[in-house]
């Protein structure tokens, strides 16, 4: 019989109980240590209290948590018990918690470390929910874990869980919509994840900080469970505000980030030294490495063998200039669906513009459509509830829809060219895919977000984001009109290389940056185009009027 992932879990814990497994920090600078043998036997513990709450095998248990060392006990605990994890982004809003749990059914709940959104969130949480509160909670009169730890005996022996026992719902982050609760079983999180480990080499060794959101796919599959199956030395954040000095104690040799921060990395750099003086001085051979060097150990990176990119596609300028500073950061392409497990660059095989080849056992195929489909070892059971929803996204085969257009290499390579449910027709009567145009705009340095939109208008145009920096400078007419000076070329060069029926009218920069809080990002910051869009559509007969290159909002 294979090994599922709590076999592995448990293999550590007899195999080296004293190896050092989380760093977690508690505030102040200071931090707590867990072994892998503390770390299971707090989960055993915890475990055996859910059991005494009277949950039946199967049952669901949510954690509404930012990421910590308990967020990785607690999922132990929900699997070692008997139980499915249901993880909560901890940004959410209290309508979003209440919908999650009731679609859910969840029975119990822990909760983690927050931040002040927590007493509007506690009002999603139904009064009958049985409450567990991690060491970091806000203050609350729920259970401790640090008290049940004590309180409570171990669970012994190997408590298993089979194959295909739910191990999982994860609800996606909703940027097309009402959360979908994406059912997976251990069978397909261990397989997926023993490939993600291989696939990246994966090692005891490895030193990683763990701090996009553990409720999103991405990093559960390859920090968490990777952690879980193939070791290695796990630290978190404490907050934005100490994220530097927490990146730089971890010194991590395996670190992913979604495309927007890659680009706030990159912004935080340029404020220190303009592009033109940092290209050039890359250019110059004996200062160049010595250079590279020095902003990558200012951005704490500079022990990074392996760097990702994932959840939405990232310009290919920006991997360049990575590489060029000598970081090897590569870009893969997976969906919630099939536990992260599609795709990976490699540096023997990449192309600027390719989101790279299919993991091994990953099989691919384009629709007549267009459309990317594909058949992963981590493919979910389907949507939660929803049967006629997974029946719409699953052909005859067995391959997922993933709305993705895309192209493939005759070597395996993947390029995405656009979401089918993105198209959209201005008044010229044919589609214009938004996403390639956004990829290029975003490699503009003075460009940090945007939304390509111009339904049924005479025209695509852009809605902009400005980089941080540049936006705290925007106080005068000369300012602006230098932003204006430099993004009207580039509007110019943009559209030489559209279709006609593609070309952007305009830029338009928007008054306020797009957050999370704001309701225009989802937690792993893509862009809600429909928000966006409804915060604008009373402006736009007025914008198309100005025939204006560049607009401000």
């Amino acid at each position: 019989m294979s090994k599922l992932i709590l076999d592995y879990v448990y293999d550590k814990e007899s195999g080296h109980p004293t190896r050092l497994y989380l760093t977690q920090p508690t505030g102040h600078g200071a931090t707590r240590d867990y072994t892998w043998g503390q770390v299971v036997n707090e989960a055993r513990r915890l475990a055996a209290h859910l059991q005494s709450l009277g949950l039946e095998r199967g049952d669901r248990v949510a954690i509404l948590s930012k990421n910590c060392a308990h967020f990785f006990m607690a999922e132990l605990a929900i699997w070692i018990g008997g139980y499915t994890t249901v993880a909560i982004f901890p940004t959410e809003n209290a309508k979003t918690i209440r919908y999650v749990l009731e679609h859910s059914e969840a029975k119990a709940i822990f909760i983690g470390k927050l931040d002040a959104a927590w007493s509007e969130q506690q009002t999603g949480i139904g009064e009958n929910l049985k409450r567990i509160a991690f060491p970091l909670a806000p203050k609350n009169d729920s259970p401790k874990w640090d008290d049940l730890v004590k309180q409570t005996e171990p669970l012994t022996g190997r408590p298993a869980r089979t194959g295909d026992e739910l191990a999982m719902l994860i609800y996606t982050s909703g940027s097309t919509g009402q959360p979908k609760g994406v059912m997976h079983c251990f069978e397909n999180v261990t397989r997926a994840t023993e490939g993600i480990v291989k696939g990246v080499a994966f090692t005891a060794d490895e030193r990683a900080l763990s701090y996009l959101p553990l409720a999103h796919v991405f990093e559960r599959a390859y920090i968490e469970c990777a952690s879980f199956i193939g070791g290695g030395h796990i630290f978190f954040a404490d907050s934005l505000d100490t994220f530097v000095a927490d990146l730089k104690r971890a010194q991590p040799t395996l670190f992913i980030s979604v495309p927007r921060l890659w680009l706030k990395f990159q912004q935080g750099v340029f404020a220190k030294m303009p592009p033109k003086k940092l290209q050039n001085l890359l250019k110059i051979p004996i200062i160049n490495k010595i250079i590279a060097k020095k902003v990558l150990t200012g951005l704490g990176l500079d022990k990074v063998r392996l760097a990702g990119s994932g959840s939405a596609p990232i310009p290919s300028e920006l991997i360049a200039w990575y590489r060029r500073l000598g970081l090897n950061l590569l870009e893969g392409y997976a969906m919630t669906e099939d536990f992260a497990f599609s795709h990976l660059s490699s540096k023997e095989k990449n192309a600027p513009g390719y989101v790279g080849s299919p993991f091994a056992g990953v099989h691919v195929k384009i629709s007549d459509e267009g459309e990317i489909l594909i058949k992963s070892p981590g493919q979910m059971l389907g949507y939660y509830k929803q049967p006629e929803l997974t029946s719409e996204v699953m052909t005859e085969d067995g391959y997922f829809r993933t709305g993705d257009k895309g192209e493939r290499r005759s070597d395996g390579l993947l390029k995405l060219t656009g979401r089918l449910k993105e198209l959209f027709k201005t008044a010229k009567g044919k589609y214009v895919a938004p996403a390639p145009i956004e990829n290029r705009l975003n490699e503009h340095p003075l460009i940090e977000s945007c939304c390509v939109s111009g339904v049924g208008q005479p025209a695509a145009f852009a809605l902009i984001v400005l980089a941080e920096n540049i936006r705290r400078t925007i106080d005068t007419p000369a300012t602006k009109k230098q932003v204006e000076d430099e993004l009207t070329p580039f509007l110019k060069t943009v559209n030489a290389q559209l279709s006609t029926y593609e070309q952007l009218q305009m830029f338009v920069i928007a008054k306020e940056p797009w957050s999370i809080e704001n309701g225009m990002l989802t937690p792993t910051m893509k862009i809600k185009r429909a928000p966006i869009e409804a915060a604008i559509e009373s402006q736009l007969e007025a914008w198309f009027a100005e025939k204006k290159p560049v607009l401000w909002a």
